[in-house]
This record gives structure tokens, C-alpha cells and sequence, in this order.
């Protein structure tokens, strides 16, 4: 006999490249016979009817294979599925077998329902599984495992990802694993049908307005001038909706104040998403009083500059410590009259914390645009959850501003460019120009905007569109300029100061460059690039130092999500995926560019910008292989097999990220940072018992602790309590009870205290963390001759 056999069959399944592929022929239908007209039918029958109708109307429109059973098969030819489907649905609205009949009648010829168990062969479908996407994944996963710290085999991680990626070309091939088309830019041309004429009055506003902020500060005149050019600009290049205010009114805002009613409608996806919200929150802000739990002198910086503001003091860049932009002395200072918080640790983490969740939105938003909502949320969750953008948010520096700025600005830059609409522009222009005021490192983002714009012009979906491109890019920039004036007129008059930061790593202001910059670039650029899956250097302060930047799970996903995107722009030339791929190494380079202190590259805070296309990339590779189940199975059993490996992935990133945070980064920072928190509350309770504030001082020593931190954790933000060993006499003439705290190691301070003052007392104070002791030295208040206290 010429049939294959069940050897073949499965060779041919097994080994696919050793052979031709065989398949098994559809059975001929055999229809069923449908009562007359008049007849009845039976309840069952109708049950499994209406069933069947059901599984058609939940395969795709292309499917047209054939499904065997024991008494039957229910065959299906061609696409007319849907429309056979809104047949179906309302005739079985009737109770009648007549009815059922009726709709068995409207099939067209080449879809039969051939069997009354056709309904419960569909329902009963096994799970096909996507083998070879699940296989890639968990090969990616012990992949990132062997490059976690523990093991560290660089050698067999690359191994064994290089299987994942063979089994993954593998299933992109065999269409098991499909790369999902990008949506088709919008033809639309740019409206470009401004009034040149009323832009004539903006010229002069820049130049008043550029001037006025001369000498460092905000006024009331100068930020007024700046208002009204910012809201002129804005009335002559925003483009107004379609639909008037005046439509809106009468036909919305009217009729729902006559009848005002709200329908709340809790659906699974909403129920999902609020879900996913709570776990963020909580990974967002638990113990976000006690992790991190100590300030460094970073933070004594950015408390003082909060300090000048409150005191009145409005400066538009603040000179302190190699100069800090606006954004972040702002809001502490309002949070802190807002919360009642003052001058304190808190105050900045609440501020960045905050800067971290707004990120959040954007980051689904960015993720819906480019995949869709599925894309949107997973990439809202994993960076959610992630130890990365959690650590930065929590430090309670400026690091968030970063990410915070880039994402709303890279969401509307690419609406912009898809949908050619001027007002994305001029939002992505808005906040490239805030995110200026941010963090240094923002200084980057309009170069990467240059970049993009320039590779999206070199595409076929410019075609016909990069004139009005570049005219809305002018548009973006020039709004920018406006909203950045401020800080323009500080960098004119205060060149020096403005780019010390960045020259400082950039060049050799500080110190030469270790090797050819050519050389120390591609280094540096390498490491960064990696960074994700190896090394995310070594600054305790911010990161858990000599791990990866990604949990397992993140890395793994990661790893697949950008070739998945690689093989799809080389398939599409899609310029999303070329822009979803180069904006990672752009954006990290605020670190790469650390030319002069390479040991600096790579950090998690001058790549913040960079999780943004990260995440929304492991998002694409998580929803790609969740939803293989979708496209070979139905029924609910794939979608609850999604559901379990999704929720374990979920839960391991979870556990993973949560532990790098709560347990590992917590362990590593108060093991290196000082405990100016424990000295100030020994001096606090000294001040609120039997001395104060002034009878108080803190013996430096090399290495340990900032004194001005002291002060601030003792309630006194405006006090250094320094006070030089060489000093120490100058307290004699103070008769007054007095506190002096040193290092313990610190004996010749011990000794010169003990000749000053015979009838002080020592004691010493313990940590939990190895050389952290400290010791205070109370004197008692002197008396006269009569015994009494002067």
C-alpha cells in the first residue's frame, strides 16, 4: 500500500527537514438531517447546535481543516465564518426547532455541521502546545541562570541562549511563534496651515523672556513674560479637535448634568488591570520609609537646595556639588509643605517614588502603540515589579527624571510619526523640554530624537511624508526651546558650571582619558549593552553591584523579544523595530560617554531611559509566546495554560525582583552607608532632655560620616555639627551641658576630651553592621563655688 503509516506520520512531525511533510486529509462531511418544516426538534439537539455555532464563531476566519470524532465531523471550508456565525446567533434566538432549522438552512454550502457531538469534539479539543517557543524560553531561562552571581559561567550562558535563539527561528518558521504586523502608519499628511504671521509677536516674547531670567533666578515678571509666551505659542501652533467645544456641550455635557449617571462595569480585564496596579503599588512603595534606609552626601546636597527654596531663595539651576537642574528641588519642596514632611530622607523619596509611578502610564501607553494592549500592560507590570526602575525610584536622587520625561516624549514622538498629527509633536516637545530641567543625562534625548527622526526619513513609510516630517520636527524643537528657556539663559551665562558634570566624564577636566576614547567608547558601549544580562557595575548606592540589570525572567524575555523584533524588521523594515532596537543603546549614553571614569559604566542611573525599550521588548517576547496557545488551541483549556505560565513567570520576576530589593540591595547599602540616622536621633533625644542643639558636636574623621546629614536626621537641616579635634578647646568657656560624639576608633580624640574634661562620661553605641560603632563623650554643665549650675 502507497498510504503512509503512523511512523511516517510522526517522522514526518518529528524531523520536518528529512522529508515531505504529510498531512492528514479532511474526512467527507456526512450531513446531518435537519427536521422539516414544522417539525421539532429536540432540546439536546438545539443545545448542541447552538454549541457548535459557537466553537465556528471562536476560530479564526482562515481556518479550514476538518475535526473527527466518533459519530461525525464538523467541517469548515472557507472564511464565510463570521458571517455564518451572525446567522446563526439570531435565528438561535428562538425557542423553536423551526428556528435552529432555519439556521441550519442559512449555512452556506461549504460549512456543514455534520454531527449533534460536533459542539463537544470543539469543546474538548486538546491543547496544542507551542513546543518550540516554550522551549526556547525555558533554554533562555537556564541560560540567564548560569550568568547569575552564584555561577557566572559566561560561556555556557552563551551556549546555551544560542540554542534558545535556534529554537526560536525554529518556531518563527514553522509559524508556531508569529511575529504580529505592526499597524499601517496613518497616510494622513501633516496640517502644516499655520498662521506665519502670528508667530511675528513670539520673537521679541523669546527675547524679553530669555533676558529676564538673567541672574539665576525666578521672579514673578520673569516667569509672567514666560507664561504668556508659552501660552501664545501654544494658541497659535495647537491644532484644535474636529469637534467644537460648543457640539461637545450639547450633545455630552448637557444632557449628563440634566440626567447624571455613572456605569461602573468591572470586566476581566479591568478586574486584571486593577490587579496588576496593586501589585505595583505595593512593590513601589513598601517600606519605602526603611529601603534605602540611610542618606549619603548626595542627599545633604539636594536637602540644602530644598532648604534655599523654602527660605525663599528661587534659583533656576542649583550651583551645589557640580550643579543640580530645577525638577527635583521643586517638587521636594512642595512635597514637603504638602505632606508635612520638612527637610528630610523622606521628603525626596516620596518625590521620586512618585516620579517613578508617573513613569508607569506612559510606558502602557508606548507598549499599547507599539503591540497593543496586551504589549502595553505586560510592559506596565514587568517594569512595575522590576528591580531596576524600582531601585532607581527609591534612592530619592534625580534619577527617575530620566525616564520619567523620555517616556511621554518617545510615546508622542511616535505618534507623531505615525499619525503625522502636529499636537503629538508639540506634547513631545513639551516634555523633552521639562525633562531638560530633570537630570543631566536628559541632555541626550534630543540627540537620540535626531537619530530616530533621521533612520524613520530613511524608510518606505516616510515616503510622501518627509517634508511635513521635518517641519513637525522643527515644531518639537522649537517648543522645546521655550519650555528649556530658563535654563538656556543660566547655560549663556554660566557655560562653565552648566557643562561641568558632563565634560567631567566626557573629557579630561578632571583627569586623562585612560586609553584612546576610540577605544574606551566601544569598551564602554559593550558593557553597556550587556549590562541587561551581566553586569550593572559596581555603585553599591544605586544598585546591587556585580549582577545583571534584569531579573531571570526579564533577561530571558528580553533576550527573545529583540530577535523576535530583529527578524521582524528584517522581514517588514518596519521602522518601530528598527526604533525600538537602536533607542537602547542611545539612551544609554549618558554612561557610555563616561569616557574619563570608565569604572562608572555601566550604572542603572544614567541608563534609566533604556528600561523603557527594554521592557516594552521582554513584553513583546512574554505576549508572543502566551499567545501561541491562542493561535493552535482553542477552547478554554489554551487560555487557562497560558494563564498558569503567564502567572509563574509573573510570580517568578516577582520573587526574583522583590529579593534583589527588600533583602540583597537592603543587606549590601547599610552594610556601606553610614549611620547618620542613629547619631542624630542620639542627639535629638540629648537636645529633648537636658542640652540643646547648639551644646551638641560631631569630631570628624576621615571617611565617615557627613555631619550636615547628622543635623539633618536630628531635626536641624540648617546645622553642621562639625567640630574639629583642634577645635575642642574653644567649648570650655561654655559651661552649659555638653555632647560630643566620635568614631570609636578615633582615641586621640577620647584622650584630648578626658584632659578637657575629667568628669565626662563615655559610652559607646553599637550597630548591627560591622565598624559602624560610635562613641559620645557627655560633659556635665559646670557649677560655681556655691554648687549651683551658672
Amino acid at each position: 500500500m502507497n498510504e503512509p503509516s503512523v511512523l511516517d506520520y510522526l517522522k514526518s512531525k518529528l524531523m520536518p527537514w528529512r522529508g515531505e511533510r504529510i498531512e492528514i486529509p479532511p474526512m467527507p462531511a456526512v450531513e446531518k438531517a435537519l427536521p422539516k418544516a414544522g417539525e421539532e426538534s429536540t432540546g439536546a439537539e438545539d443545545l448542541q447546535m447552538m454549541e457548535a455555532a459557537q466553537a465556528v464563531k471562536d476560530e479564526p476566519q482562515e481556518l479550514g481543516d476538518a475535526r473527527s470524532g466518533a459519530d461525525g465531523i464538523l467541517q469548515v471550508e472557507s472564511s464565510p465564518a463570521s458571517e455564518f456565525v451572525q446567522r446563526v446567533s439570531s435565528e438561535a434566538s428562538s425557542e423553536t426547532g423551526a428556528g435552529l432549522a432555519s439556521a441550519q438552512a442559512l449555512a452556506p454550502a461549504r460549512m456543514r455541521l455534520t454531527s449533534p457531538a460536533a459542539a463537544a469534539l470543539v469543546k474538548s479539543e486538546p491543547i496544542v502546545w507551542p513546543w518550540r517557543s516554550l522551549g526556547a524560553l525555558v533554554l533562555a531561562l537556564f541560560a540567564q541562570l548560569a550568568l547569575e552571581p552564584g555561577i557566572r559561567n559566561g560561556t555556557m550562558g552563551v551556549i546555551i541562549y544560542a540554542g534558545a535563539a535556534i529554537l526560536l527561528f525554529w518556531a518563527i518558521r514553522s509559524k508556531e511563534w508569529v511575529l504580529e504586523a505592526l499597524a499601517e502608519d496613518a497616510a494622513t499628511p501633516l496640517s502644516v496651515n499655520i498662521r506665519w504671521i502670528f508667530m511675528l509677536p513670539v520673537i521679541p516674547l523669546l527675547l524679553i523672556s530669555f533676558l529676564a531670567f538673567g541672574g539665576n533666578t525666578f521672579t514673578p515678571e520673569n516667569l509672567a513674560i514666560w507664561a504668556v509666551l508659552i501660552v501664545y505659542v501654544m494658541i497659535i501652533l495647537w491644532q484644535p479637535a474636529n469637534r467644537s467645544l460648543g457640539s461637545f456641550w450639547r450633545e455630552k455635557a448637557w444632557p449628563w448634568i440634566k440626567n447624571p449617571s455613572i456605569n461602573l462595569r468591572i470586566t476581566p480585564w479591568v478586574l486584571l488591570v486593577l490587579l496588576g496596579v496593586a501589585l505595583v503599588l505595593f512593590f513601589r512603595l513598601y517600606r519605602l520609609d526603611q529601603v534605602p534606609g540611610e542618606m549619603f552626601s548626595d542627599h545633604a546636597e539636594k536637602l540644602l537646595d530644598v532648604g534655599d527654596i523654602l527660605n525663599g531663595k528661587y534659583s533656576i539651576f542649583f550651583p551645589r556639588n557640580t550643579g543640580r537642574e530645577l525638577d527635583q528641588m521643586y517638587l521636594s519642596a512642595a512635597i514637603s509643605l504638602i505632606f508635612g514632611t520638612g527637610l528630610s530622607f523622606m521628603t525626596l523619596k516620596i518625590g521620586t517614588a512618585l516620579c517613578g509611578l508617573l513613569t508607569l502610564p506612559f510606558v502602557y501607553l508606548l507598549g499599547k502603540e507599539i503591540g497593543g494592549k496586551w504589549v502595553g500592560f505586560l510592559s506596565f507590570l514587568l517594569v512595575g515589579i522590576g528591580y531596576w526602575p524600582n531601585l532607581i525610584a527609591r534612592i530619592g536622587l534625580r534619577f527617575p527624571l530620566y525616564p520619567l520625561f523620555a517616556a511621554p516624549a518617545l510615546y508622542y514622538l511616535i505618534r507623531g510619526l505615525r499619525y503625522q498629527k502636529r499636537n503629538d509633536f508639540i506634547l513631545s516637545g513639551i516634555f523633552l523640554g521639562i525633562g531638560l530641567h530633570g537630570y543631566s543625562p536628559y541632555r541626550i534625548v534630543p540627540v537620540v530624537f535626531l537619530i530616530l527622526i533621521g533612520f524613520y526619513l530613511l524608510h518606505n513609510q516616510a515616503k510622501g511624508k518627509r517634508s511635513q516630517t521635518i517641519t513637525a520636527f522643527f515644531i518639537l524643537a522649537f517648543v522645546s526651546l521655550v519650555i528649556f528657556l530658563p535654563l538656556a539663559r543660566y547655560a549663556q551665562e554660566n557655560p562653565d558650571m552648566f557643562n561641568l558634570r558632563a565634560l567631567s566624564r566626557l573629557g579630561t577636566t578632571e583627569q586623562p582619558l585612560p586609553a584612546p576614547a576610540w577605544q574606551v567608547f566601544v569598551e564602554n558601549t559593550w558593557k553597556a549593552w550587556i549590562m541587561p544580562f551581566w553586569h550593572n557595575g559596581d555603585i553599591w548606592v544605586h544598585s546591587v553591584t556585580n549582577r545583571p540589570a534584569l531579573d531571570v525572567v526579564t533577561a530571558a524575555l528580553y533576550f527573545l523579544g529583540s530577535l523576535q523584533v530583529l527578524v521582524r524588521y528584517l522581514r517588514k523594515r518596519h521602522w518601530i523595530d528598527l526604533f525600538l532596537l537602536l533607542s537602547v543603546p542611545l539612551l544609554m549614553l549618558p554612561s557610555i560617554l563616561s569616557l574619563a571614569f570608565p569604572g562608572e559604566n555601566p550604572s542603572l542611573n544614567r541608563t534609566g531611559a533604556a528600561y523603557i525599550p527594554i521592557f516594552i521588548i521582554a513584553a513583546i517576547a512574554l505576549e508572543g509566546i502566551l499567545s501561541g496557545f491562542r493561535r493552535l488551541s482553542k477552547g478554554r483549556g489554551a487560555m487557562v495554560a497560558a494563564g498558569i505560565i503567564g502567572v509563574i513567570l509573573v510570580g517568578w520576576s516577582a520573587a526574583n525582583n522583590n529579593n534583589l530589593v527588600q533583602v540583597k540591595f537592603d543587606q549590601q547599602f547599610m552594610a556601606g552607608a553610614w549611620n547618620t540616622d542613629q547619631i542624630g536621633r542620639v542627639i535629638r533625644g540629648f537636645v529633648d532632655s537636658i542640652g540643646s542643639e547648639d551644646n551638641a558636636f560631631v569630631i570628624p574623621f576621615p571617611y565617615w560620616v557627613d555631619t550636615r546629614l547628622v543635623g539633618i536626621n536630628a531635626g536641624f537641616p540648617d546645622k553642621d555639627y562639625a567640630l574639629n579635634r583642634d577645635q575642642l578647646e574653644t567649648t570650655l568657656p561654655n559651661p552649659a551641658v555638653k555632647l560630643f560624639i566620635f568614631k570609636t576608633e578615633d582615641i586621640e580624640t577620647l584622650a584630648a576630651l578626658q584632659k578637657l574634661y575629667p568628669d565626662g562620661k563615655a559610652e559607646v553605641y553599637s550597630s548591627i553592621y560591622q565598624g559602624k560603632d560610635f562613641e559620645s563623650y557627655l560633659v556635665p554643665a559646670a557649677t560655681d563655688q556655691l554648687g549651683q549650675h551658672p
